[in-house]
């Protein structure tokens, strides 16, 4: 039995005790997340428009100087600058304006008791003295750099008042929960306590009238027939389609702010909280819970591990949301928590940073840092934690005892720069995961950037930040967030050194005078007015295809070989691309015909997964079948495809067989994800990459003894050809080899340093801007960017279904321009305009015609 499922057991036993107590039993309940869960089928969601950042207003309009010449691939027709009232040009529709919760503009600070519950082996450990210890803690200690909630997990209530309410317990709180929510806002603290989803059996049998709501009762609300509403089968779902339902959620929410709550953690919310098959489904509670809490101004969040394709609906309804499952170890009195459990979150990070903004925000979970000899961490994993939790602007709550921080502890805790990246809001992405030496960056509404190198690998190293992948063209000056000091001036890169095993670097970059920042379409302050929806089919990702050179010296070049309509490419288990969330092993030698002679293995049910991301139209995986391995679950860019098995039970290290295949998605970036759900062993051998062909031949020759140039033909648009590398080094164009129209020649003189026998040669082919973009169809449809700068150009595809859109800047039409062209193209420069007066500016781009319009990215220029 693994400690994990030791310690989901003894949870299981406090959930029996309290079973009959419905929603009083959600505050008796082992906590979210519990460990060792097994994912289950995701419901295909309703497909709606991806949500984007909240609108920025418009500044006053600075005096618009006459556009300059642009690159467009198509002419521009110039209309000087008519306003918005000229005939024939649509009205552009307006961004959409939703509210954001006053209390939530920021992530929230705090403590969570979850941890310390967990590590003292005592779900009772939240007594009235504790808290009022940990409050005291906090008001001494962290207040002072943002630090104000107090939030009581499972456990804090252990019955229900004549009305069917949850009541405190009266043996941990012999003088009224009430008496510790003063003493805590006493401190100019805020409170909070945990519920769940449903009703229970024993609330669901005694009718209890609701509060209220003459004639209604607790028995009239339950879903008939009864059906499960929460993981851990504690209570039953309610029929929210009776009026009395959101009567009975609203006289507990009047209750809870009557007390002094400041805050909800509603856990067990599916789909998501291991449930994502659509049979057991809390969106109807979510909104009921919204719409009580909203009413008093409590904060309310969701837990846990949220499925991702309901991202919007959480966003509606939700000040913040748990992404992952539990950050605890489940030790003992060993740990909080452990590295492992950190660095899973960083591609769950990845995933849902573009979904986190004022109103709503991702939650980690608590950020045990606070106590070396309890946390589970080394001091440079304490800091990478806390660097991750800021820079992804997460809720930074610490689960450790607050009386007894260390004095790192407190330093990483209370770092007003670091804290201060944090309630900036703005969550940082990564330029890639598919290495251990990781960049991740977030441009700041200042217009600098937050910079952070993570060292996820097992050996010092130095990362290096180009200036180049995170928009920014020229020189920039850099700070060291941690040391709080100046390092100086950087042009075109920084390189940290030596950061150590599981470290990091913190940095804030400043773009010099002259620099230009280039800005992608889903970053935070685009607005976007009308129906918009991200990739769907209409981005171009960036790629590259192998081209083979045989080299020979007999006299008789190889002749070349043909390509068909699509190519397939191998990736081994060991490739850096690959995602493996949780308890990897390695194995290789294994001689049972496995490819490139190794696997990866899991062995955790429902906490072990790997993730790739690849260009394409399909992708398939290859295991062994064995009678020791079981099912997986198989998802295809968030979305539950189908439960796979390579259980075979008469079979023994069948090597290399296909379990899972997809060959007709839309070609461009996706990424799979396999879950591992039943069995001893989950292995992962080898992943087949499906794309179209991109160039003819894929292999050419060249004999040293019958010199020749050789040719192969591009089969896209032979401007987004971007040139040739070898090992990493890039050929020379008009040298090495020369381009007419969709022709490439290799010259001789190049071949000839070739080696004899097969060489690799990589084709590259240039995609949209960070190989995404968004897209409408609407008429008047509108995007929109402040920025502050003395001119800007406006990046996007052109194609043949796009037509006329027109650019305002600063409120006045300026330009018409034509992004109609006979191929689709990426990254054209459309627009441009320079000489701005220095100062804030707002560009829009409107569609006027044209079947779809795509936005791709901006580039302005700093003074």
């Amino acid at each position: 039995m693994t400690r994990m499922t030791r310690a989901r057991r003894s949870l299981r036993a406090l959930v029996v005790t309290v079973a009959a107590l419905g929603i009083v039993a959600a505050a008796a309940a082992p906590a979210g997340a519990t460990p060792t869960p097994e994912p289950t089928a995701t419901a295909t969601p309703s497909t709606t428009p991806t949500g984007t950042p909240a609108p920025t207003a418009s500044p006053t309009a600075t005096g618009t100087p006459t556009p300059t010449s642009t690159e467009s691939p198509k002419k521009e027709t110039p209309t000087g600058a008519p306003t918005s009232t000229t005939p024939g040009v649509p009205t552009p529709i307006p961004p959409a304006t939703a509210a954001v919760d006053p209390w939530a503009v920021t992530p929230y600070m705090g403590w969570s008791s979850y941890s310390m519950q967990v590590y003292s082996g005592n779900g009772k450990w939240i007594t009235a003295d504790q808290l009022i210890a940990q409050s005291d803690a906090m008001h001494a200690k962290l207040q002072k750099a943002g630090y104000d909630y107090i939030n009581v997990d499972a456990g804090w209530s252990d019955g229900v008042d004549a009305n069917g309410r949850p009541t405190p317990s009266a043996t941990l709180y012999p003088q009224g929960l009430k008496k510790v929510i003063d003493h805590v806002h006493a401190n100019d603290q805020k409170f909070g306590v945990y519920l769940i989803p449903g009703i229970g059996p024993d609330v669901y049998n005694k009718a209890y009238p609701i509060a209220g709501a003459p004639g209604c009762t607790t028995h009239d609300i339950a879903k008939q027939p009864l059906t499960q509403a929460d993981y851990w089968k504690i209570g039953y779902a309610i029929d929210f389609s009776n009026p009395c339902s959101q009567k009975y959620i609203d006289s507990i929410a009047d209750q809870l702010a009557a007390w002094g709550v400041n805050f909800v953690k509603f856990d067990s919310v599916t789909p998501g909280s291991g449930i994502s098959d659509g049979s057991v489904d809390a969106r109807d509670d979510v909104a009921a819970w919204s719409k009580a809490l909203k009413k008093h101004n409590i904060w309310f969040e969701l837990s846990w591990a949220l499925d991702i394709n309901y991202a919007d609906y959480w966003k509606q309804y939700a000040n913040g949301w748990r992404v992952e499952w539990d950050v605890e170890c489940y030790c003992g009195n060993e740990a909080l928590t452990q590295w492992d459990n950190i660095a899973r979150l960083f591609p769950r990070a990845a995933d849902w940073w573009r979904h986190a903004g004022p109103g709503g925000w991702n939650d980690f979970d608590s950020l045990d840092v606070g106590n070396g000899k309890m946390d589970g961490l080394t001091p440079d994993e304490r800091r990478t934690a806390t660097t991750l939790w800021a820079v992804s602007a997460a809720p930074m709550y610490t689960g450790n005892d607050l009386t007894k921080l260390d004095q790192l502890g407190v330093d990483l805790l209370t770092n007003p720069e670091v804290v201060g990246v944090d309630q900036a809001g703005v969550p940082a992405r990564p330029v890639s995961t598919t290495t251990k030496q990781q960049v991740w960056y977030a441009l700041n509404k200042d217009g600098s950037y937050t910079v952070a190198l993570f060292n996820l690998g097992r050996a010092e190293s130095d990362i290096t930040a180009k200036w180049s992948d995170i928009g920014l063209t020229g020189s920039a000056t850099v700070r060291d967030l941690w040391a709080r000091k100046n390092i100086g001036r950087a042009d075109g890169s920084f390189t940290a050194s030596d950061v150590p095993i599981h470290g990091v670097r913190l940095l804030k970059v400043t773009p010099d005078k002259g620099a230009t920042v280039t800005v992608n379409d889903d970053a935070q302050g685009f607005s976007y007015g009308g129906d918009w929806t991200r990739n769907g089919g209409a981005e171009v990702a960036a790629t590259s295809q192998p081209l083979t050179v045989n080299v020979t010296d007999t006299g008789t070049p190889a002749p070349p070989t043909s390509t068909g309509p699509t190519r397939t490419t191998s990736i081994n288990d060991t490739d850096p691309g690959i995602a493996y969330s949780g308890q990897w092993g390695y194995s290789n030698g294994r001689n049972f015909g496995d490819y490139q002679d190794d696997v990866h293995y899991a062995e955790h049910p429902g906490s072990d997964s790997f993730s790739y991301t690849f260009t394409g139209t399909g992708i398939s995986y290859l295991t062994e079948l064995d009678s020791s391995e079981g099912e997986a679950d198989v998802y295809i860019d968030g979305q539950f495809v189908k439960t796979i098995s390579a259980n075979i039970p008469s079979a023994s290290h069948t090597a290399q067989q296909t379990v899972f295949t997809t060959n007709d998605l839309t070609d461009g970036k996706h990424t799979l994800r396999v879950v591992m759900k039943s069995g001893q062993f989950m292995l992962l051998d080898r992943l087949d990459v499906i794309q179209p062909s991109l160039i003819d031949p894929s292999s050419v020759s060249f004999d040293t003894k019958a010199p020749a140039p050789a040719t192969f033909s591009v089969l896209r648009d032979p401007d987004e050809f971007t040139g040739i590398t070898a090992n990493g080094t890039v050929l020379k164009k008009g040298s090495d080899y020369t381009v007419s129209g969709s022709t490439v020649t290799l010259q001789p003189s190049y071949l000839a340093t070739l080696p004899v026998g097969a060489t690799t040669l990589n084709v590259g082919f240039r995609g949209d801007y960070l190989d995404d973009v968004h897209a409408t169809t609407a008429t008047g449809a509108s995007v929109s960017y402040t920025f502050t700068g003395t001119g800007v150009d406006w990046l996007a595809p052109t194609g043949p279904d796009q037509g006329i859109v027109d650019v305002y800047l600063d409120g006045k039409l300026v330009k018409r321009v034509d992004t109609h062209s006979d191929t689709r193209r990426t990254q054209q420069k459309v627009f441009s305009v320079s000489g701005l007066r220095n100062g804030k500016h707002t560009i829009m781009a409107v569609k006027e015609s044209g079947a779809v319009m795509r936005a791709d990215a901006l580039r302005y220029s700093v003074r």
